[in-house]
């Protein structure tokens, strides 16, 4: 078997997921690396891999750069508006177990999460839908009426600008207790638990 279809095995086979960590790898084998090949992207695609109450939990992500441009609440990314979390592909997440996401209850498997930026607060939405291209307007009805649900967190000011939308958990190490998302001078916090 070659190894390009033996990581994707490992990544999204179900049987395996459940009975080991993720790979750490630096990024993920997504739906369009065909359509759009990993070096042809001008946001690259990146991963992040921790723990929550055990189970192993890997969120996939394009990263975007500021690029002198005003991105949260600007053309681009507008308050209010449904947003990929990212660029390309929605931004994926792929947990072995059980965890709760911003409160909400997400089973075993893998998902996408969108998110609607806001000055003050964010709200977050986990989806069951994972084959739509990133594109806001792929984000049918269809897709909607796959939602696990949606929550709300509160938006922080950095004080320094974050130059490439980040994605982390926190603590870095050890058991993670939210996942950080961080860009331009806006993060948010989206508690995580067992």
């Amino acid at each position: 078997m070659p190894v390009s279809a033996l990581v994707a095995v490992v990544l999204f086979s179900p049987i395996l997921a459940h009975s080991r960590p993720f790979p750490a790898a630096p990024a993920c084998i997504t739906m369009n690396t065909r359509q759009l090949p990993l070096e042809k992207r001008k946001s690259p695609l990146d991963s992040v891999s921790f723990t929550v109450g055990g189970q192993a939990v890997k969120v996939c992500y394009g990263r975007p750069s500021l690029r002198g441009r005003q991105m949260l609440g600007g053309e681009a990314v507008p308050y209010g508006k449904v947003w990929r979390t990212g660029a390309n592909e929605p931004t994926m997440i792929h947990t072995t177990g059980p965890i709760t996401l911003a409160g909400l209850k997400v089973p075993a498997g893998t998902y996408s999460l969108y998110t609607v930026p806001g000055k003050d607060e964010w709200e977050i939405i986990v989806n069951r839908s994972t084959t739509q291209w990133g594109e806001e307007s792929n984000y049918t009805e269809a897709v909607q009426k796959q939602e696990i649900g949606r929550a709300k967190v509160k938006a922080e000011t950095l004080a320094t600008p974050v130059e490439t939308f980040t994605i982390k958990p926190e603590p870095a190490a050890g058991e993670a207790k939210a996942l950080v998302l961080e860009w331009e001078k806006t993060t948010v916090r989206l508690p995580l638990g067992k």
